[in-house]
């Protein structure tokens, strides 16, 4: 450590001089305005009480094979007795085609792989909409693009309806009564229980989507008080805020009477042992989602059939989905767009902008089997770094050097201004589709203030100078900076997701910026299940994210605007004695999140999002790369796809399109299914019943 303590040293000695020098500078500009995209598509808004409701209907219905196979013969009860006292009800008048028809299957294609189906002891099971069709979580906020600005709140979901105490530090959630598990074993407040004592308070477990304590407040206390009722009780007044944390993914319980067994608080098994317990050759995995996996081939498919005890219905009693059937073909992330346009995949979020043009054309001919929807610029790119220098990670010394350098100002503002966004965007496509970021809030979210976001434009010349100033000088004549009194050469790693192409061109773009600075970066190009599980441990120096909720719709994943707890933010968690370092700005960052959280006056919010993007880019807190527009490719022969809906905003398409309540005509209807007229089998059989 010798060597980088004496140079850091004379880096903090030549600090003072890089200040002066920047205040006679300013590096500053307008943010340039976006490019006119004509071709976005706008929903049409409802209120929430227009998209559904529960309630008990006289009667109910079911596919005729389920009735005539499985009811008549004895092995399934018949619906009534399966469906809730109340079911969630979607009401037509919301459904841009009515009431649908039963058949037929929804063919997806994922670049990703199952770890397994532990999804809330942190496996992975693949991504691509595999999990959003699994999981139920307490609230929903994936439809909200289609609610009124006036009257945005969480969609109840699991949790049919709450009430805040007088004081407003209480928050009692009623359950839905009733509901089964896809193995027909009841739904109650156990579950919520064992998720929230036994996964997100168990700093052992890492709940994938990065559940923890803070994500709903710190000091919350969640308790049952009986099966079908829980109370929060949050050291905040009235953090409605929270009900956006218990959507997807951060508060969707598991099966306890099938995951309870295998965890070390109740066996004989290591954390390890329980996270992988369930790996994807186990099927039947009891779900609260439409679909259950029946079928795992390698490499190959996913296939998951209709949930029998599903807990939703239309208006006319017909218990949903209306789908049999979906596939998840296992390939690749660019293939899901090219088969979702040839026709042989039926529905793609066209994330990737570097396949925008061929689509466009594709899906422009008469005989285009599939149709695009863009909506707003929801896609957005940054450079995080890794700001934590107390030990999140457990970096050797050249890496605690780069975290050192990470939290120095002026470093951070020479990163940003050698980066050239124009031709980054432009390397990925051509046209009004990119636009400048310059970090922080997307300028599609409401939250959006030109006026207080700080730009930093390409200024090459103006890059160097800063790292002169800061004694950063290539000392032995290689091209690659070294630090101060004679140190070591600045080597930096870029950890990366090598299963999304923009990822990795934007990264080695990134590297190449790099270049003239005289900074050697290196690529650290991972898949995506081992990049997660790097960039959650700290194993990083500095990483491609692709932007999360909170930078789009901020009501979603507030908590993770900035490091409010332990463990909320991407890039800066805390280290030794869990203990967060923070900078001065970044307590800044966290009072805002913070007071933003706590108050329910709109104006209020606004005032404190203009001192949150103000605060964020001025102070360069992650460097803003690029943003588009996604587009939802889906088969022509698909009906009830909302107009509008976004590929990513409260959550992705698979979710925004309520795929329970999508179907197909029945002249339409194709020979797609794999397992026809069949139903899951008992957890942990093989296959299909």
């Amino acid at each position: 450590m010798r060597k980088h303590a004496m140079a850091l040293g004379g880096a903090g000695l030549m600090l003072g001089v890089s200040l002066m020098a920047v205040q006679a500078q300013d590096l500053t500009a307008a943010v340039p305005d976006a490019p006119a995209f004509a071709a976005q598509s706008q929903p049409n808004f409802v209120s929430l009480s227009d998209i559904l409701e529960y309630k008990a209907l006289p009667e109910y219905h079911e596919p005729a094979w389920v009735t005539s196979k499985y009811v008549d013969a004895g092995t399934l009860p018949p619906v009534a007795e399966r469906l809730p006292k109340e079911p969630l009800v979607y009401k037509t008048g919301d459904m841009p085609d009515g009431i649908g028809v039963y058949g037929d299957t929804m063919r997806h294609v994922i670049g990703g792989r199952p770890e397994g189906w532990n999804y809330i002891g942190g496996q992975s099971q693949g991504w691509g909409g595999i999990d959003i069709g699994l999981s139920e979580c307490l609230t929903r906020t994936g439809p909200l693009f289609e609610v009124k600005a006036d009257e945005l709140e969480p969609m109840p979901n699991l949790a049919k309806s709450w009430e805040w105490s007088e004081d407003g530090h209480e928050l009692t959630m009623h359950l839905i009564e009733g509901a089964k598990w896809s193995d027909g074993a009841p739904f109650t407040a156990d579950d919520v229980m064992f998720y929230w004592n036994d996964n997100v308070l168990d700093q052992n477990v890492s709940p994938l989507n990065g559940a923890t304590p803070e994500t709903f407040g710190v000091g919350t206390t969640l308790e049952a008080l009986d099966d079908y009722t829980i109370k929060w009780t949050f050291k905040e007044v009235r953090p409605a805020q929270y009900l956006y944390a218990m959507a997807y993914g951060t508060f969707c319980p598991g099966p306890s009477h099938i995951l309870k067994p295998e965890h070390p608080k109740y066996s004989s098994n290591t954390y390890e042992q329980y996270k992988n317990a369930f790996p994807p050759e186990y099927m039947n995995i009891p779900v609260m989602g439409a679909w259950v996996p029946v079928e795992y081939r390698p490499d190959d498919i996913v296939v998951m059939r209709r949930n029998p005890y599903y807990w939703k219905v239309d208006e006319a009693g017909n218990q949903l989905p209306y789908l049999n059937e979906m596939h998840y073909r296992l390939s690749t992330w660019a293939d899901r767009d090219v088969q979702a346009v040839a026709g042989s995949g039926d529905f793609s979020n066209l994330e990737q902008a570097e396949s925008f043009v061929e689509s466009l054309k594709r899906s422009a001919e008469d005989s285009a089997p599939a149709r695009l929807q863009f909506g707003a610029r929801t896609i957005g790119y940054s450079l995080d770094f890794n700001l934590s220098a107390n030990g999140w990670g457990e970096p050797d010394e050249r890496g605690q050097a780069v975290r050192e350098l990470n939290r120095n100002l002026d470093f951070r503002k020479a990163i940003s201004i050698a980066i050239d966004r124009q031709r980054l965007g432009d390397s990925l496509v051509r046209g009004p589709f990119t636009a400048i970021y310059p970090g922080g809030l997307f300028d599609g979210t409401a939250f959006y203030d030109k006026a207080s976001t700080v730009y930093y434009p390409f200024d090459l010349a103006a890059a160097n100078n800063l790292l002169d100033g800061i004694g950063l000088t290539d000392t032995d004549g290689n091209g690659i900076r070294n630090y101060p009194d004679g140190g070591a050469d600045v080597e930096i790693t870029l950890l990366a997701n090598t299963e999304y192409g923009t990822d990795t061109n934007l990264a080695e773009g990134v590297i190449a910026m790099m270049e003239p600075l005289g900074l050697r970066v290196i690529a650290n190009f991972q898949q995506g299940n081992a990049r997660d599980d790097m960039q959650q441990s700290g194993q990083f120096d500095w990483h491609i994210r692709r932007q999360g909720s909170e930078m789009v719709s901020v009501v979603q994943g507030t908590a993770n605007l900035a490091p409010t707890g332990p463990r909320t933010s991407w890039f800066h968690r805390a280290g030794t004695g869990d203990v967060l370092d923070l900078l001065p700005f970044e307590q800044e960052l966290v009072d805002t999140v913070n007071a933003f959280i706590a108050t329910s006056d709109n104006a209020e919010r606004v005032d404190l999002m203009k001192k949150f993007q103000h605060t964020f880019t001025e102070n360069v807190y992650s460097v803003g790369l690029t943003q588009y527009p996604g587009a939802l490719i889906i088969n022509k022969r698909f009906a009830n796809i909302p107009a509008g809906a976004p590929i990513f905003m409260f959550n992705w398409a698979e979710d925004n399109i309520m795929r329970e309540r999508v179907f197909v005509p029945t002249d339409k209807q194709g020979n797609y299914e794999l397992h026809p007229e069949t139903l899951p089998g008992a957890p942990g059989s093989d296959g299909a019943m």
